[in-house]
């Protein structure tokens, strides 16, 4: 095999004469031209394409005439269709393996050096053990295929709190997708060449074609890896082409190595949202809130107020990482440029910015297709269209009796489309936060919001926060699990350790100007006859001015054994058509049901053994005393 060094690099097993791409072609982009690239993310490429074995290397450069060149060709191999561009311009519908549709925590690893080190609640294999077995998958899995070489930056370009990578692909959709999602191609490779440190990710749908081999829409292998080496920072991904498998600096980034990077260097990395909240006063706060995925996180990042004079503006609506600025103040950036959000659900009366988000330039992945050339997903109007094409390709009607949209089915769009997008969403210092939420799916138990004594209270919310299984990820849907901070599937690290990070945080911010306000929330309580209790979506901007009104110490507030909850005439409720007795069911505390939870909570923190943070098990005595008491 022979390596051709040119502005697009070619491989060739039997001519050493470099293959001229075609100028329409993604490989004919003008990468590098000016401009040397760092060599050891060179030595790193050739090291790769020496094992995968690729036909062709392509350095992304993240042009709109490189973008436009991959959809071109996805759009040829099948891979995607274009929609009606009168509908909904230059928008693109992708439809995946039937296997390949969700995160498969099942697959996804942990390889610390030590085991304790990636914790009970992670996957671990033996580092040595799994780069051996990773070895031989990746030997030739690139045949066929072109390698993307695609630098990337999370985070504003030039921002103390960016981070940068390079993620190699065999999936033009992934390079799509991440164009979307990150600051994307030569100005990260730039800053990389300049000496920031970046992060190595390895991507391949393992699907490897043979000479005249025809390919499939959707390449992808029924063997999965997602694989993270805490103390050497690499991603490593075998198998699958969907969302966060695929798009490694996403989760596999931005949260699992990144939360590793912060504990390191004391900051947060977290599966946050973040709003700024701006009072009929004008005085803006911002917040930042955790909710495991498909609980609502995208419809509070772009929530629209139904209370006059209150206004709502979108930083972000996945990830937060946060730091201690000069100024002492809690500080938070949204590394991504993108938003990948879950379509089922989302609709004009649950979350018109997002629908206004996406009127065009979106990738949809797995939901149907109108016969107007439009896309369709349950929840996006009331009644649904006559006739279909599910995300499966085939008829579909309303007397279908499946679901016409995946229940995990994205859409994928840049943030700078959002009409709710803040205009301190860049800010390279980070906003300041005010308050911090968590929040999960919860039936019965937690009260629509309870405000914490103080951080180390608000600790053990995060450390107990449970929600009921989504679509978004492996598992049964319905059934309770805890998620801790919403990071249970992302943390890189033993969670004991992470939830001592965040105690130890608390105590580096209280030497500050000001400690940030913590919440909890839960849109989702249910009265007896299973309904639920609250109204959500743009009603959710009255518990949000309760909580700004407790910041500005206007609002008065009860003790419970959980927390401090609304008085009873402490909710803006003015033309809310809620019955009392509706609203005494939304905060009502059971001393018996919460003792019980509390030894499912105290199960969980034992499977931690003696890495859990002492405090965390006074906090729970100190809520079965209160519950005793009550």
């Amino acid at each position: 095999m022979t390596l051709i060094d040119q502005r697009t690099r070619t491989i060739s097993d039997d001519d050493s004469t470099p293959r001229t791409p075609d100028p329409s072609s993604p490989e004919s982009g003008a990468i590098g031209i000016g401009m040397d690239r760092p060599q050891d993310v060179d030595a790193w490429v050739d090291e790769l394409a020496a094992l995968m074995e690729p036909d062709a290397i392509h350095w992304v450069d993240g042009s709109a005439r490189e973008r436009h060149a991959l959809l071109q060709g996805l759009v040829a191999s099948g891979t995607i269709q274009q929609l009606n561009p009168d509908l909904r311009p230059y928008s693109f519908l992708a439809r995946s393996d039937a296997s390949d549709v969700a995160r498969i925590e099942s697959r996804t690893f942990i390889c610390s050096v030590e085991k304790d080190d990636a914790g009970p609640t992670n996957n671990w294999r033996d580092p040595a053990e799994m780069r051996a077995e990773l070895g031989e998958l990746f030997a030739g899995s690139m045949r066929g295929r072109t390698l993307y070489v695609v630098p990337f930056a999370m985070g504003p370009l030039g921002s103390p709190m960016t981070k940068y990578g390079v993620q190699i692909t065999d999936s033009p959709y992934v390079v799509v997708s991440m164009g979307t999602m990150t600051r994307m191609g030569d100005a990260a490779l730039a800053m990389i060449a300049r000496g920031a440190d970046w992060v190595p990710a390895v991507h391949s749908v393992g699907a490897p074609l043979a000479p005249g081999e025809t390919d499939v829409p959707w390449p992808c292998n029924d063997t999965k890896y997602i694989v993270h080496y805490p103390e050497t920072r690499e991603i490593w991904s075998y198998g699958s082409a969907y969302g966060g498998n695929a798009i490694l600096p996403k989760k596999a980034f931005a949260l699992r190595i990144a939360s590793v990077i912060a504990r390191d260097e004391g900051w947060l990395a977290e599966h946050m949202l973040l709003i700024k909240v701006t009072a009929p006063s004008g005085k803006s706060y911002h917040l930042a809130a955790a909710f495991p995925s498909a609980c609502g996180k995208t419809n509070l990042a772009m929530l629209a107020p139904t209370i006059p004079g209150w206004k709502v503006e979108t930083v972000g609506d996945d990830i937060a990482w946060l730091r201690i600025g000069r100024d002492g103040r809690l500080r938070a950036i949204n590394p991504e440029a993108g938003f990948f959000g879950v379509a089922p659900g989302t609709g004009p009366e649950t979350n018109r910015t997002a629908i206004d988000t996406l009127w065009g330039n979106t990738i949809f992945t797995n939901v149907a297709l109108r016969e107007d050339g439009d896309v369709w997903w349950e929840g996006l109007t009331p009644t649904p269209p006559a006739n279909l094409t599910d995300w499966q390709g085939e008829s579909w009607t309303p007397q279908s009796g499946r679901p016409a949209a995946h229940p995990n089915s994205r859409f994928t769009v840049s943030a700078r489309q959002c009409p709710s997008i803040s205009d301190d969403w860049e800010d390279p210092e980070g906003v300041v936060i005010d308050a911090i939420i968590f929040g999960g799916r919860r039936a019965s138990n937690v009260p629509l919001v309870v405000e914490a004594r103080d951080w180390d209270h608000g600790v053990f919310m995060g450390a107990t926060i449970a929600s009921e299984q989504t679509a978004a990820a492996e598992g049964t849907v319905g059934e309770l699990r805890r998620d801790p901070f919403a990071m249970l599937p992302f943390t890189g690290y033993n969670m004991a350790d992470y939830f001592a990070h965040w105690l130890d945080f608390g105590a580096r911010l209280r030497t500050s100007a000001r400690v940030p306000r913590v919440f909890q929330v839960n849109w989702f309580r249910k009265g007896d006859d299973g309904s639920f209790l609250w109204p959500g979506f743009g009603e959710n901007a009255r518990v949000l001015q309760w909580m700004i009104e407790r910041l500005e110490g206007t609002q008065r507030a009860v003790e419970t054994p959980l927390g401090l909850v609304p008085t009873t005439t402490g909710l803006n409720l003015e033309g809310l058509d809620i019955a009392e007795e509706q609203l005494s069911e939304l905060f009502r505390i059971d001393p018996r049901a919460l003792d019980l939870e509390t030894h499912d909570i105290e199960e969980f923190f034992d499977t931690f053994g003696h890495r859990l943070p002492t405090e965390l098990y006074r906090q729970l005595e100190l809520l079965r005393a209160r519950l005793g008491a009550a």
